[in-house]
């Protein structure tokens, strides 16, 4: 404990400097989530604590990140749409997904599984984060616009039939319910019906226009009414906003941009432009828990997103330990990746316990916390307390920022997170699939597939899809790699590896040789069966080579023992050279040693096998 507080000058300064940093990206990624600033302010003060707190990297500051929120924004907006357009209705489930995903991440770090996340491919990973920014850029164009499709009238007007008979639908159900509703007598239903009021009408009108103009389907197509109903008050709140974000940094960086510029176009906004739209309010006092997590809802209502709680807490694993290693390379020290994720995995449960938004560890704070002097994870500790007293002591102030000016902010966000490297690497990189006269590269069509089915469809589906043709494309390259490098010696009509040359025995016609290059799976078995074909009829030996494969699976094993009894049939013997351990293990699991064969015809060097040769000529 005494070690901790050696650097604490530093950490307080680093914390001090991060959790400013952090608070108008937390109130920009709430209202960008669709559960408001609140949630965004939660979720980094409960996930930078005890991320800190009980995680594996002395110097990471988490918070919600862009990739996370927009997942996240994603799951809500789905189950917002599932409540009947309540909030408050699907906020139950809303929060069971996100601890959900917390406790998963938990759940990867106990099983020792952080490691593998750098598994993930590249194109994958590029596809995706593209994605993010063009989901960003296309989701706040209304908002930079002051445009709200609850608020267009006209829009509004549209959706009212749709209303009506959502709201009669309702009253029905309701009946069948209660055992009121009869074909013989709808009177009960008729004087229900006229209740209804112009004002319920409106609201469900209301729901709906908000519902259909959601995500980046829903912004592209009512784009054209916002910009016929623009208000240029917001615009330029948005557009100053993004200006003083570039153009501040190329006066300092040792005040953040995004900081000066929340603060001075809010002031703007305040002393200038009285009818500004801020932001929803937010609550004074601490966090209450939202007990109704356990107590409105049961596991079988959550079964149906454990896919979707799996994807979110292994991107906030990747997005985390990303982060990591760039905390690593500035620090010169080695994080622990499992540690992380069991403490970013109980940040986030925290978190959705108190109704914020998930996160990760977030890469510009940590930079900025280590270029202040943060050294260990007090200072993560002091920017999650330096957001508490924000909210418990000037909530009300940070109610006055507008609206247009978080829009901007995430305007920036959106073009800062898109991976341009990946995007400039495009046309240099080598086209391996031909349509046509055309070629293109098989990453680069990974990459795409994530991008656009991300951005137009679903982020969830996208990252599955892409993984599954990343893994397709990278077993057929090494299948067809190995088939390639693989031969049948026979005499001298065969090339030999360098160590047979020397060897006369093995020029003979009578001794046929097999190369096996590289793993032997499912995925180059077939080139394996056919190259295995090409053994003539005059060999009466068959040497195997193995000192290259070191890895057999099940699919490969069984493609050996076929070709070991087509040999033993046509009364051919066969040997093994420098058979690895994995591949012995296996071969011997299934008998194929002995039985087909022998332990003695088995050898580790060449010169053994040549000698034993010469013994049984003798």
């Amino acid at each position: 404990m005494k070690k901790a507080f050696v650097h604490i000058r530093g950490d307080i300064f680093g914390g001090l400097t991060a959790g400013i940093v952090a608070l108008p990206l937390a109130l920009a990624f709430g209202v960008s989530s669709g559960l408001g600033p609140t949630a965004g302010l939660y979720g980094a003060i409960f996930l930078s604590f005890f991320a800190a707190l009980l995680g594996g990297t002395n110097t990471q500051i988490s918070g919600p990140t862009a990739p996370m929120t927009a997942v996240s924004m994603v799951i809500i907006s789905t189950l917002i749409a599932a409540n009947d357009g309540s909030v408050q209705k699907a906020l139950p489930i809303i929060l069971a997904v996100f601890m959900l995903a917390g406790l998963m991440q938990v759940g990867l770090g106990f099983l020792k599984l952080g490691k593998y996340i750098r598994y993930i491919p590249y194109p994958v990973v590029s596809g995706f984060m593209t994605a993010i920014g063009l989901i960003i850029l296309i989701t706040q164009l209304l908002p930079v616009l002051g445009y709200y499709a609850k608020e267009d009238t006209a829009y509004v007007d549209t959706f009212k039939p749709q209303a009506e008979a959502i709201i009669l639908g309702n009253i029905l159900d309701e009946e069948a319910g209660e055992g009121l509703l009869v074909l013989e007598d709808f009177s009960e239903t008729l004087a229900r019906g006229g209740a209804i009021t112009e004002h319920q009408i409106l609201e469900e009108s209301q729901t709906l226009a908000a519902k259909a103009a959601s995500g980046v389907l829903g912004a592209l197509r009512v784009l054209p009414s916002a910009l016929k109903n623009t208000s240029w008050i917001e615009l330029l709140l948005a557009l100053g906003t993004i200006i003083i974000i570039y153009g501040f940094k190329r006066i300092t960086t040792a005040v953040p941009s995004t900081l000066v510029a929340l603060v001075v176009m809010t002031g703007v906004a305040i002393l200038f432009v009285p009818d500004y739209r801020p932001i929803t309010a937010i609550p004074q006092g601490f966090p209450i828990p939202k007990w109704e997590v356990f107590t409105e809802l049961s596991l079988v209502q959550l079964t149906p997103y454990f896919f979707t709680a799996l994807t979110l807490s292994l991107l906030g694993a990747i997005d985390s330990l990303l982060t990591s290693v760039v905390a690593d390379n500035m620090t010169k020290t080695r994080h622990r990746p499992n540690k992380e994720l069991i403490g970013q995995g109980v940040g986030n449960s925290i978190s959705a316990l108190f109704g914020g938004i998930p996160g990760a560890g977030a890469t510009i704070r940590t930079v900025v916390n280590i270029n202040s002097g943060g050294k260990t994870r007090i200072s993560g500790m002091i920017a999650g307390l330096v957001l508490l007293l924000i909210l418990l002591l000037f909530s009300s102030a940070a109610s006055t920022i507008p609206a247009a000016v978080l829009a901007g902010i995430l305007v920036t966000v959106g073009i800062g997170v898109m991976d341009y490297k990946g995007l400039r690497a495009i046309p240099s990189l080598p086209r391996d699939i031909k349509i046509g006269k055309l070629g293109i590269s098989s990453e680069v069509v990974v990459m795409l597939v994530v991008m656009v089915l991300s951005t137009f469809w679903n982020l969830v589906y996208a990252v599955g899809i892409g993984l599954i043709m990343a893994s397709l494309m990278f077993m057929k390259k090494i299948g067809d790699l190995t088939a390639t490098q693989s031969k049948v010696s026979t005499g001298a009509k065969e090339k030999l590896w360098e160590d047979e040359t020397a060897y006369e025995e093995l020029k003979s016609d009578k001794i046929a040789i097999k190369h096996i290059n590289g793993p032997l799976f499912f995925g180059s078995t077939d080139g394996f069966s056919r190259l295995s074909k090409r053994i003539p009829s005059a060999a009466e030996i068959v040497l195997f080579r193995l000192d290259r494969m070191e890895y057999i699976d099940q699919s490969g094993l069984y493609a050996i023992e076929d070709l070991l009894v087509d040999l033993s049939k046509d009364n051919k013997t066969v040997y093994l050279i420098h058979l690895p351990k994995q591949p012995r293990y296996m071969m011997e699991r299934i008998r194929l040693v002995p039985r087909l064969v022998p332990a003695e015809n088995i050898f580790e060097e060449l010169s053994d096998f040549l000698t034993h040769i010469k013994s049984l000529k003798k």
